[in-house]
């Protein structure tokens, strides 16, 4: 697998999870503040869409994750 698809992977899997937990299906897991994690992981994708710059493909590259030339 590729840092690029690794990175979507990720930040899908972030996203859905946040929202699980930000919504009200248990009171032990169940915090609003969770929704702020799925709009940080939103606004990452969006800024790196313009500028390239992603932490987490740095953060696969150095752990060897072949990249696909995308990032």
């Amino acid at each position: 697998m590729s840092v690029e698809r690794m990175v979507l992977a990720f930040a899908g899997f972030a996203i859905l999870l946040s929202l699980a937990l930000g919504w009200n299906i248990s009171p032990i897991f169940h915090n609003a503040n969770w929704l702020w994690f799925t709009a940080f992981v939103g606004a990452n994708l969006f800024q790196s869409a313009f500028t390239g710059f992603c932490p987490l493909a740095m953060i696969l590259k150095k752990l060897g994750v072949k990249p696909a030339g995308t990032f």
